[in-house]
């Protein structure tokens, strides 16, 4: 007998790194909120990775931060190990990555979801979603109890009619054993979604002491340790190393002697997998030439003697994954704990939403993660904080958050996703912004804090913090452009020993600073008045200092994409009626519905000419003048 439960003003399905954002900023902004998980032990869990960040995708975890976000401090608090990646490479490539204790980290999510004001969390599977008559949402669970929402946010991560392959044997399940959501895919085609099959895998577990290190690279993490959050005024140390270990001649072998078992070449598994995640297999296949294949052997918490093996994903049956895995350098006589297996499960075509990640036709439903086609806890957190932010925003009949690509690595997540749509599961990478030397990860807080202290989202002590550093950053600033050192033969030896020039007349400061070979650390010695600042003001004044003419002109670029942008595409336009569009542009311009000229031209099948046939549409509808260019006069 079905009965009623609760009204709630947002509604979140799934307790995953999505679900668990769009929960927390939803009740932060004042909302009443209730969040869906099939198994509360397993909130904030970590099916594949033990870590946070990488490249790109710690730009993400600093950014949700900035804006108020909370996966930062729990990667900070759960941490083993720190390292900056790509540091012999430019700065805006610089990612952080943190090692964390999984456990830990599902841990400290549930206690900070449990603590929240404002927030109920339900262990219930939602087998049902409809829109009622006054506009609001009605939720039923598998136990007939119904819940109503004004909003609701759809995190189902790969349980979503997940499904499990290990060789030949496939069955129902979420991921690490979990059970599945498998009654809500038909109620969501039923509104109109457009679902589909997406896959992803994970590699074995296997036994710590069942490992021989003896001849395996070790990989130790950073010190000091940088933290993820502006928050973590302490970070913890270094407290776990990694190994790195090499496939070989005989692992591509055995592989491809039962490639034929792989549910993933037998044509068993309907889903798409990540391309830029491929499984072991995949990756001897389609890189036939390569000797051998990297893989990291990294620790999954500080109370455990599980060894995740990174960069082994696999979907081969049980048998061929221990003989392969046993003819790796350091695993030859490894004991698997959990088995590497596919997971396949339903998805939207994340094209159907605005960038507010509400649907277009269906006022007051949202989607965050995994649901939305991309893959990574970070991609997935960061669209969580959009949808419950935007979620929370529509009930309290305020504007929306929208972050455009040139203010945030977010915003071109966001942009891609609904814009260019996805054919495989979407990964964050630096070479999808094409703003990156502005949106580096050491000024996320610029970028980022005050919109979050708009919103509500960042506290009077964290704001007064952020002003210090802003304020101490302008003012180092300013000192290095005065500063001017003398020439004297002690410079110039320090010079010409790092292969730059040396110096006859008076320089400034700044002026070395810009120079590649040098840096504040080696110039330290003739630096006396050097304030005492954070390393983190230091790194951004010298960045600044050394790509000026770079950023400026990633400025202009964002000028004319921003100019793009304002030219806001009411929703209702039927784009067949407009002449001159050619027909793909037409059917892609109407299915996807761009809200301004800038998202338009970024679809793929819109061309420069359809640009310009839009804005002449515009410039008529508004009674402007043609400019020359666009009237065609010469």
């Amino acid at each position: 007998m079905k009965y009623f439960a609760g009204e709630f003003d947002v509604a979140v399905i799934g307790a995953g790194h999505a679900g668990i954002e769009a929960a927390l900023a939803a009740a932060r902004l004042g909302c009443r909120t209730v969040v869906f998980t099939i198994n509360m032990d397993a909130v904030g869990n970590c099916p594949c990775n033990p870590s946070i960040g990488g490249t790109a995708k710690g730009h993400l975890v600093r950014e949700i931060d900035a804006l108020g976000g909370e996966m930062g401090r729990a990667a900070d608090a759960c941490m083993l190990q720190s390292r900056m990646l790509n540091k012999g490479k430019g700065p805006a490539v610089h990612s952080l990555r943190a090692q964390i204790d999984r456990r830990a980290y599902s841990e400290y999510m549930k206690h900070t979801l449990e603590l929240q004001p404002g927030l109920e969390m339900k262990q219930a599977e939602i087998v049902d979603l409809e829109r009622i008559s006054d506009g609001k949402w009605r939720l039923t669970t598998r136990m007939e109890a119904q819940y109503t929402a004004g909003t609701v946010i759809l995190a189902t991560g790969t349980f979503l009619a997940g499904r499990i392959y290990v060789g030949d044997v496939s069955y129902e399940s979420g991921p690490d054993g979990l059970f599945p959501a498998g009654f809500l895919s038909e109620p969501l085609r039923k509104l109109g979604l457009r679902l589909r099959r997406f896959k992803t895998g994970t590699p074995a577990r296997v036994l710590r002491s069942s490992i021989d290190f003896t001849n395996l690279e070790r990989q130790d993490g950073d010190d000091p340790v940088i933290p993820f959050s502006y928050d973590t005024l302490t970070p913890k140390e270094n407290s776990e190393p990694c190994y790195i270990s090499w496939t070989n001649e005989k692992t591509k072998h055995i592989i491809l002697e039962n490639i034929h078992r792989s549910p993933l070449y037998g044509g068993k598994i309907e889903g798409v997998g990540p391309r830029y995640c491929p499984s072991i297999e995949d990756k001897i296949v389609r890189f036939s030439d390569k000797p051998r294949h990297q893989l990291f052997i990294e620790p999954c918490g500080a109370n455990t003697e599980e060894m995740y093996l990174q960069g082994m994903s696999s979907s081969l049956p049980e048998d061929v994954q221990i003989a392969f895995y046993h003819t790796i350098p350091g695993l030859e006589h490894v004991q698997i704990m959990r088995s590497a297996y596919a997971i396949e499960y339903d998805c939207v075509d994340p094209t159907q939403m605005d960038s507010t990640l509400e649907f277009h036709d269906l006022p007051g439903l949202y989607g965050a993660g995994q649901f939305n086609g991309s893959s990574g806890y970070e991609e997935a957190a960061a669209q969580g904080l959009v949808a419950g932010i935007n979620a929370a925003l529509k009930l309290q009949g305020k504007a929306p958050l929208l972050l455009d690509r040139a203010g945030s690595y977010i915003g071109t997540l966001v942009d891609d996703l609904i814009t260019k749509g996805v054919m495989d599961p979407y990964r964050m990478m630096t070479s999808r912004s094409e703003y990156r030397l502005v949106l580096r990860q050491d000024n996320a807080d610029e970028r980022l804090t005050p919109i979050g202290r708009e919103l509500g989202l960042i506290s009077d002590e964290r704001w007064q913090r952020f002003q210090k550093k802003e304020t101490a950053k302008k003012q180092e600033r300013e000192r290095v452009l005065k500063t001017v050192l003398s020439p004297s033969e002690e410079l110039n030896a320090l010079l010409v020993s790092r292969g730059t020039s040396p110096v006859s007349t008076g320089v400034r400061l700044a002026d070395l600073l810009k120079r590649p070979e040098l840096n504040y650390q080696v110039l330290s010695p003739f630096d006396p008045e050097r304030p005492d600042y954070s390393d983190a003001v230091f790194e951004n004044v010298e960045i600044e200092l050394k790509y000026e003419g770079y950023i400026r002109r990633q400025k202009a670029d964002i000028a004319e994409m921003r100019r793009l942008e304002q030219k806001a595409l009411p929703q209702e336009i039927d784009y067949m009626e407009i002449t001159g569009l050619r027909s793909e542009a037409q059917e892609k311009l109407n299915r996807i519905r761009p809200g301004n000229v800038g998202q338009a031209s970024r679809i793929s099948g819109v061309s420069p000419a359809d640009v310009s046939v839009l804005l002449i549409w515009l410039a008529k509808q508004a009674g402007e003048p043609l400019h020359p260019s666009q009237s065609g006069e010469q």
